[in-house]
C-alpha cells in the first residue's frame, strides 16, 4: 500500500467518520425536533383555546351546546395555504372538550366518542390535576407515522380558579412526515455532496502530501540509473531539508563512487599498455637489431597512443557525467549532422569495403548540442564499421518517431552481439573482439553515447537485428524548450 494510499484513508476514516457521524445525527434528530416545534406551538394555541370556553363559561359548568358552537364555524373554514412542500386547505386538529370528571362533553372529530370517560387518558388526567398534560397515540399500532400528538390545558373558574373541564387539541403528525422527509432528503444530498467534496479534498491532500517524496523517489532513482536529474524544488522546511540531505547524500556517495570506480577502471585498463611498453623499454635497452628495435618502438607508440585514448575518452565521459545542468541546447538538425558523419567516415568504410549509405527521409529537428550529438552518431557508425566484414553494409536512417521526437538509426550486417554481451555492451571498458583482427576497443564509446543520450533527455539502444547484424537507436526529443 503506498503512504499515498494510507494517507487518503486515515484522512477518510477521521474526516469522513466524523462528517458521516454529524450527517446521521442530523437526520435522526429531524423528527424529534420536529415534533417539539409542533408541541410548543400546540400549547400556546390550547391555552388560547381554554382562555376563550372560560370566558364563555364563567363560572358555571361547561355547556357543550355552546362549545360546539363555538368550534363548528373553525372547523367548516376551507382555505389554501402553500407551506414550503406542504398544502392545507382545511382545519386538521382534533379539539376535544371534558367535564370535571373527565366525560367527553364535545369532539370535533368522533361526536360519537362524546359521554365517553377520557380521565384515564394522560392529557386529561394530568389537567384535570392542575400539571402539564400531554400524549401521543397511534392511530394505526403497526405505523409509526399514524402518531397523533394531544396536548391539553385545564378550563378554570373565572373567579374561583376552580377546574372545570379539560380541552385537548390532538395534530396527526402525518402532516409533519412530507415535511420531515423533503428535509431529510436535503440533508443527505448536502450531505452526499459534502462527502464527495471531502473526497476530493483528501486525494488533493493525499497528492500534496506523497508527491514530494514521490519526486524525490524518482530523483533517487535517476541518480542510481546514471540518468541526469534535476533535485526537484520543494515547498515547506521540513521537505526542504529532506531535499537538502538528499542532495548532500548523493554528492558524497556520488564523489565517493565515482572515484573510486576510475581509479579502478583507469588502473585496470593502463596496466596492460604500460606492462607492454616496460618490457619492450627493457629489451631496447639491450641495444637489439634495428629490425627489432624498430618493431618495439612502434610497439611503445601504439600502447602510448592507446593509453592516449583512453584517458581522453575517460575526461570526456566524466566531463559529461558531472554536469548537473545541461548546456544551452540550440536547434539542431539531426539529419544534418548525420550527414555530416556519414561523410566524414567514407574513407575508413572504403577501407573495410562496406557500404555506408544515409537515408533521411525528412528534416529532423530538435534541441541540442550539435557537437555532442555528431560525436555520439560518429561513435555509432564507427561501431557499425568495424564489425561489419568485407562486403557488407551500413545504412544510417533519421526520422521522427511516433511519439514525437527525433531518431537516429544506425543498421549493419555485421556478426551481431552474442547472447552473453547484450546485458553488457553499455558496460564502460567491456569491449568485443573485432572480426578478423580479434583487437578490442577502449570499451568506452557505448558509454559515451549513452551519456550524450541522457545528457538530452533522450534514449539509447543496441539490439539484434532478425535478418542479422545489429541495430543501434537513438532517440531525442524533438521540441525541448531551452533550459
Amino acid at each position: 500500500m503506498t503512504i499515498r494510499t494510507r494517507i487518503l484513508l486515515v484522512y477518510l476514516l477521521i474526516v469522513g467518520g466524523g462528517f458521516y457521524y454529524l450527517v446521521n445525527r442530523s437526520v435522526a434528530e429531524l423528527r424529534p425536533r420536529y415534533l417539539e416545534s409542533m408541541e410548543e406551538s400546540l400549547v400556546d394555541t390550547v391555552n388560547l383555546l381554554a382562555t376563550v370556553i372560560e370566558r364563555d363559561v364563567g363560572d358555571g359548568p361547561i355547556d357543550a351546546s355552546k362549545v360546539n358552537q363555538l368550534f363548528r364555524s373553525a372547523f367548516a373554514r376551507r382555505f389554501y395555504a402553500r407551506i414550503f412542500s406542504l398544502t392545507k386547505d382545511r382545519v386538521d386538529l382534533r379539539v376535544y372538550v371534558t367535564d370535571e370528571r373527565g366525560i367527553v362533553l364535545y369532539d370535533s372529530i368522533l361526536p360519537s366518542d362524546e359521554g365517553q370517560d377520557y380521565s384515564q387518558w394522560m392529557d386529561v388526567a394530568r389537567s384535570l390535576k392542575g400539571k402539564y398534560g400531554a400524549r401521543t397515540t397511534r392511530t394505526e399500532p403497526d405505523n409509526v407515522e399514524s402518531v397523533v400528538l394531544y396536548v391539553a390545558a385545564p378550563v378554570r373558574s373565572v373567579s374561583t380558579d376552580r377546574i372545570l373541564g379539560v380541552v385537548s387539541i390532538g395534530k396527526p403528525t402525518a402532516s409533519i412526515n412530507d415535511l420531515v422527509n423533503a428535509a431529510r432528503r436535503r440533508v443527505m444530498l448536502a450531505g452526499l455532496a459534502g462527502g464527495g467534496l471531502i473526497i476530493m479534498v483528501g486525494v488533493a491532500f493525499s497528492i500534496w502530501i506523497a508527491t514530494p517524496v514521490a519526486r524525490l523517489t524518482a530523483y533517487a532513482r535517476a541518480v542510481r540509473d546514471g540518468r541526469p536529474a534535476e533535485l526537484p524544488r520543494l515547498a515547506g522546511r521540513e521537505v526542504g531539508e529532506l531535499r537538502q540531505a538528499f542532495e548532500e547524500m548523493r554528492a558524497a556517495l556520488e564523489g565517493k563512487a565515482y572515484v573510486e570506480r576510475y581509479v579502478q577502471t583507469l588502473t585496470h585498463e593502463i596496466k596492460s599498455p604500460l606492462s607492454a611498453i616496460r618490457g619492450a623499454a627493457e629489451i631496447l635497452v639491450e641495444n637489439p637489431p634495428d629490425e627489432v628495435r624498430v618493431r618495439f618502438i612502434e610497439n611503445i607508440r601504439a600502447e602510448a597512443g592507446r593509453i592516449q585514448r583512453v584517458v581522453d575518452l575517460l575526461l570526456q565521459l566524466a566531463s559529461l557525467e558531472a554536469r548537473k545542468a545541461r548546456p544551452d541546447f540550440k536547434a539542431v538538425d539531426l539529419a544534418q549532422v548525420a550527414r555530416e558523419v556519414v561523410d566524414a567516415a567514407q574513407p575508413a568504410a572504403q577501407v573495410g569495403r562496406v557500404s555506408l549509405t544515409l537515408d533521411t527521409s525528412a528534416p529532423t529537428a530538435c534541441r541540442g548540442d550539435a557537437a555532442l550529438l555528431a560525436q555520439a552518431v560518429s561513435n555509432l557508425v564507427q561501431n557499425a564499421l568495424a564489425f561489419t566484414p568485407a562486403g557488407g553494409t551500413v545504412v544510417v536512417r533519421t526520422s521522427s518517431s511516433p511519439d514525437g521526437g527525433a531518431r537516429i538509426t544506425v543498421d549493419d550486417t555485421g556478426t551481431g552481439i552474442p547472447d552473453y554481451a547484450q546485458a553488457r555492451i553499455f558496460e564502460r571498458f567491456y569491449s568485443l573482439p573485432r572480426p578478423g583482427t580479434g583487437v578490442k576497443s577502449t570499451g568506452l564509446g557505448l558509454s559515451l553515447v549513452r551519456e550524450i543520450a541522457n545528457l538530452h533527455d533522450g534514449e539509447i539502444s543496441v539490439t539484434n537485428r532478425a535478418e542479422g547484424g545489429v541495430r543501434a537507436e537513438m532517440r531525442i526529443p524533438i521540441h525541448r524548450a531551452p533550459v
